[in-house]
């Protein structure tokens, strides 16, 4: 064989490899065992991961204070599903710090050992959800699909993709697999004043929306659980705070001396939600646990 054929067939080999890496390739089964929550992420070359998530932030369900009507709903939710029972998809909407993400956590590690397990997916990865859905259909575990902080913009490929696999597909719903989303949106979607004008009514009073109403309210009826979260009162706040600082190690006295600090946070933050009672807690305990 000549050396310009050698360095040809070389070249063409290589070329070979890189055409290979453009082409789209089916998900790879991640190693399960590794962890129960897991992440899917698309790389630079267009291949969908789903790698395990290492550090996995604890959260007990007794730990997320004056939110039990919301608590109820999720954790009962949750159970039906872990026990093959009929279970909704879920989409948790509110004031932003209330608690959404992290009661979704909590019921991850308090099923966790009944085979749940979590696959959070990216509003712009979601034209991939029904390749992982197919990836996990035969699987003995349960998996919940998370998408945080889910809204979205007109024209958004994803939006069409997650209607489909909500309720809407001509293939059959998966019964190991639910979508809980979280939003500061109850409609996913923004919404405009103008759009109240395609509202019609009839001569009895009855109001018909339009068909931009309907389309942005069509994603979010599919969800089959609504559980909706508002602010905290004062009150609410400062327990919520005393829980935090009594976790971290906090003394009773100190926990009440803590309250006029733990509102002057709040009013500084301009929110009473549970993430800024977390952020003061964490801080209190930091200060007081180095001073002499």
């Amino acid at each position: 064989m000549t050396e310009p054929l050698i360095a040809f067939l070389a070249r063409a080999e290589l070329l070979m490899e890189r055409i290979e890496a453009a082409l789209p390739h089916a998900l790879v089964q991640p190693d399960w065992s590794q962890s129960i929550a897991f992440r899917y992420r698309r790389r630079s070359s267009g291949q969908g991961v789903i790698a395990p998530i290492a550090h996995i932030g604890a959260m007990r369900l007794e730990d997320l204070k004056e939110i039990d009507a919301q608590k109820e709903k999720i954790q009962r939710n949750t159970e039906q599903f872990v026990r093959g029972l009929p279970a909704n998809n879920v989409l948790l909407t509110g004031s932003r710090g209330t608690g959404k993400s992290s009661l979704i956590r909590a019921c991850l590690h308090a099923f966790a050992d009944q085979g749940l397990r979590l696959i959070e997916v990216d509003k712009a990865e979601l034209v991939d959800l029904p390749d992982i859905i197919e990836l996990v259909a035969q699987r003995p575990e349960k998996f919940i699909v998370f998408c945080d902080d889910l809204s979205f913009d007109e024209g958004e490929p994803g939006y069409k993709a997650l209607k489909s696999v909500l309720d809407g597909s001509v293939a059959a719903a998966t019964p190991n697999v639910l979508i809980y989303a979280t939003s500061n949106r109850r409609h996913l979607l923004p919404e405009y004043m103008a759009e109240n004008l395609s509202y019609t009514h009839t001569p009895d009073g009855e109001v018909h929306p339009g068909e931009v109403v309907e389309e942005k309210i069509s994603l979010s009826e599919r969800f089959g659980l609504w559980v909706s979260f508002y602010p905290f009162s004062q009150d609410e706040y400062l327990q919520i705070v005393a829980q935090w600082l009594s976790a971290l190690g906090v003394d009773a006295a100190r926990i009440v001396d803590a309250r006029a600090e733990a509102l002057v946070w709040a009013l500084e933050r301009g929110s009473r939600s549970g993430r800024v009672a977390w952020q003061f807690a964490r801080d209190y305990a930091g200060r007081h646990a180095t001073a002499p």
